[in-house]
């Protein structure tokens, strides 16, 4: 299936590793021009290596989002480096799990900062561009917003509110002519599944195998989803065969979420 992504620009954040990194390069696959961000230089110009790779531009941006002026700086870095965005991949962030009476103001101030109120500065500094291109947005939420678990508090209320503001650029974007999209994974096998698994093999002496087909057996899905999943699926929606696809949070999640 021909995506016609080719000469389309991305700024995808989180792109160093996982599913960032995997969106990153197949948005490059299919041709897209990468403005990469995350807090790690050199796994960040590793990406931009191999997109390289694939004879398409890539630029990188080692900063934190949670840094006031950083949504500006990658707004204009596109602008500088290519003249346009036409794609914004709002993916990172992780938040911490644990005991709710344990987890501190600051662990959820830390939560929010990253994987929403950097998601919000960056989609009102993106906006004018992605608006000039008729462009797309999409944002990684996870499939705990729609089945919160004391254990994860944070992480269900942040995807939760990523759902709900993606929402409401929708319905801006209507008006705007910009695609707006979330997606909410269930496990992806990615380096963030790797303590987990560590301690839980560690705490009931199993293998991993064993672990993982406990934690697929808990969460109710098929299997451990991977980052290549998700990449796929942004790049459907951002082409032109899912452009009908509009104010859509899509459970992305091997059959985990068992209601409507």
């Amino acid at each position: 299936m021909e995506l016609h992504l080719s000469g389309k620009v991305a700024l995808v954040t989180g792109a160093s590793r996982g599913i960032g990194r995997a969106i990153a390069l197949a948005l490059a696959e299919e041709g897209c021009k990468l403005v990469l961000t995350g807090r790690d230089g050199t796994a960040l110009a590793d990406v931009a290596m191999a997109a390289r790779a694939k004879n398409v531009e890539a630029a990188t941006v080692a900063i934190d989002l949670r840094a006031a002026d950083a949504a500006a700086m990658l707004a204009e870095a596109a602008k500088r480096q290519f003249g346009r965005l036409d794609i914004l991949i709002n993916n990172a962030g992780a938040t911490r799990r644990g005991d709710f009476f344990a987890l501190s103001d600051t662990d959820w101030q830390d939560g929010f900062a990253l994987k929403l109120f950097a998601h919000v500065r960056l989609t009102r500094a993106a906006w004018p561009l992605l608006k000039a291109a008729g462009g797309s947005l999409v944002t990684i939420g996870g499939t705990s917003g729609r089945k919160p678990q004391a254990s994860f508090a944070i992480g269900s209320s942040v995807n939760a509110a990523c759902a709900a503001f993606s929402k409401a650029m929708a319905d801006l974007g209507k008006q705007d002519g910009v695609q707006v999209n979330c997606i909410h994974p269930s496990l992806v096998d990615t380096d963030r599944q790797r303590p987990r698994i560590t301690a839980e093999m560690k705490r009931t002496g199993q293998s991993e195998a064993a672990v993982r087909a406990e934690f697929c057996r808990v969460a109710g899905i098929t299997r451990f989803g991977t980052p290549g999943d998700v990449a796929g699926l942004v790049c459907f929606i951002v082409s032109r065969h899912g452009s009908w696809l509009h104010g859509a949070t899509i459970d992305f999640d091997g059959g985990e979420i068992s209601v409507l």
